[in-house]
């Protein structure tokens, strides 16, 4: 229970206006896609709001259920570090810029889009957001332990990424087993200790 205590404690304390500014800021500069990343870098390594292992989570939560996942994610980055208000201030905070850019950005499109400078522009913009991308995914997969997570990762990639599957079915699908895997993965492991522990237990009483 104390070190439940002193996980909370040490959580550090994040101002609304602090939360607020970081989402416009990320709304405002995240050119060509790839915001995950971009949250990812200012949340979880430039700021420390949350762990790696927390964001990761709500990037998978993110993914699976209804809405934009970029959304998903600023509501639920804001829901873990302020609560309900947290998760408010973090979704407007990241919505309002793109939606007055994308509306005065259209506006000059409609003007400009017959130079080849432009589409070239987007392109490398685009390009950046997919680098990100891969910066997140990279450093997800580092995570990963085990034959199970790599085998449910790369059949995740296949579906997904190679046999454009549905999401929604594959998730469905890999879901239920990889939660029933990692239970059992885990249950093997605890009795690996318990065991471990009733041996040291018997090796201190035979020598006592």
């Amino acid at each position: 229970m104390s070190s439940e205590l002193s996980t909370h404690d040490e959580r550090p304390h994040v101002p609304l206006m602090a939360l607020f500014w970081v989402f416009v800021r990320i709304g405002a500069s995240s050119f060509g896609g790839g915001l995950t990343g971009w949250i990812y870098r200012e949340i979880v390594q430039d700021r420390r709001w949350m762990t790696e292992g927390n964001f990761l989570s709500g990037v998978a939560l993110g993914q699976i259920l209804p809405g934009a996942n970029v959304v998903n994610l600023a509501l639920y980055v804001g829901l873990q570090v302020r609560g309900t208000i947290g998760a408010i201030v973090a979704a407007f905070g990241m919505m309002t810029p793109p939606f007055i850019m994308v509306v005065v950005m259209g506006i000059v499109y409609l003007h400009f889009q017959h130079l080849e400078t432009l589409h070239f522009a987007l392109s490398g913009l685009a390009a950046a957001g997919v680098a990100m991308m891969a910066t997140v995914g990279i450093d997800s997969a580092k995570r990963l332990r085990g034959v199970t997570p790599i085998a449910i990762g790369l059949v995740t990639f296949v579906s997904v990424g190679l046999m454009h599957w549905p999401i929604l079915y594959v998730v469905a699908v890999l879901a239920p087993i990889s939660v029933y895997l990692a239970h059992r993965e885990m249950a093997a492991e605890a009795k690996r200790k318990a065991e471990t522990a009733l041996s040291k237990t018997g090796g201190d009483a035979d020598v006592g």
